[in-house]
């Protein structure tokens, strides 16, 4: 199965990683530089979702003039 992970915007990468560091301190999930395989599924989840929830409330402020 081929993978796509590419970023639609590559400029965005350093942004997202400052936040997916940001989310995880704020979370208490001990995230370090390159592998993190060492933590949970649940954690990562967390991580994850939390980025995406963040992201979707940045979007709906930007659409609603905010």
């Amino acid at each position: 199965m081929a993978r796509n992970n590419q970023k639609v915007v590559p400029q965005a990468t350093a942004a997202l990683d400052r936040m997916k560091y940001e989310t995880a301190s704020e979370l208490g999930v001990n995230l370090k530089e390159g592998y993190n395989g060492d933590i949970s599924a649940r954690d990562a989840g967390r991580v994850g979702g939390n980025m995406v929830r963040k992201l979707i409330e940045q979007a709906e402020r930007g659409m609603s003039g905010r």
